[in-house]
């Protein structure tokens, strides 16, 4: 019992603030939106409806319902915006929601989208959307041995093959080689079922090497956006014999720019420890 009360922590920090919107206090439903986001020149940032678009000016309703009349000339920027709204708060969306701290979700990468990032200041990666439903990247370790046939990548191909309003389904492919031609991976399913604000993530992948050995993983995670740019997540691999790891932490993000603080713990070895985990990943 005691291997696994990491990972009962971690799912508990998502799922308190999850259980306090949901049964603890009233229901309170986020609903998908699109809205304008107005930026002004003083950095001033306005989500609400574009009531007149005039050559000079403009006049834009806030979700307040206050009416404001602005001119061109104080205008950073203005464009729609997808985003959840509960309780009249609008939530802007995580730029990075196909995946979780290294796993992904069920969710796909539109065409023509792709993201670069770094786990762990040491490990960059990209992956690239080639249609709304199938994306691939790759990545490789900055420093690794003195032996340049050792020294490995991966790619990471993945398809989406189920979306509706609620749940997304995925299936890909983690698949780690070196020069020499020796390698290994995990060939996986995932699905993510939730919204915006917050959402419940499951997995199953076979790992497999050269040698042919074979062997289950399952991948249990969560999110739950409190902030209008931050979101707690958590994350967690079980696989034969009870071992994995557990993970929990927070996600900051901004329009494009997401950074990942959390910390991991070993399940099923002798001696308990932590190690940090610190991801980023800008999309472009």
């Amino acid at each position: 019992m005691t291997r696994w009360i990491p990972l009962i922590a971690a799912l508990a920090l998502v799922a308190t603030p999850l259980a306090a919107h949901a049964g603890m206090a009233p229901p309170v439903a986020a609903q998908q939106v699109t809205l304008y986001e107005l930026v002004l020149r003083d950095g001033s940032r306005l989500y609400g409806a574009l009531e007149r678009d005039d050559p000079n000016d403009i006049v834009f309703k806030t979700q307040a319902g206050a009416i404001v009349t602005v001119k061109r000339a104080d205008i950073e920027s203005l464009k729609p915006v997808t985003g959840s709204l509960a309780g009249g708060e609008f939530m802007p969306p995580d730029p990075n929601a196909t995946r979780l701290f290294f796993g992904p979700t069920g969710r796909s990468l539109p065409r023509g989208q792709a993201y670069f990032g770094v786990y762990e200041f040491v490990m960059p990666f990209v992956q690239v959307g080639v249609t709304d439903r199938f994306s691939i990247g790759g990545g490789t370790p900055l420093f690794f041995g003195l032996d340049s046939s050792d020294h490995p990548f991966w790619i990471t191909p993945k398809l989406q093959v189920l979306k509706t309003s609620s749940t997304d389904v995925a299936v890909g492919v983690f698949q780690a080689l070196n020069a020499a031609g020796d390698g290994g991976g995990v060939a996986y399913a995932v699905s993510t079922s939730g919204n915006a604000r917050g959402s419940f993530t499951i997995g199953g992948g076979v790992a497999y090497g050269n040698d042919g050995g074979r062997a289950g993983v399952v991948m249990v995670g969560a999110e739950r956006q409190v902030r209008r740019n931050l979101k707690l997540m958590t994350e967690n691999y079980v696989w034969k014999g009870g071992d994995g790891v557990a993970s929990a932490g927070i996600r900051f993000f901004g329009e494009r720019l997401s950074a990942d603080l959390a910390l991991g713990i070993p399940l099923g070895v002798n001696e308990f420890f932590v190690f940090p985990l610190v991801n980023f990943v800008y999309v472009f």
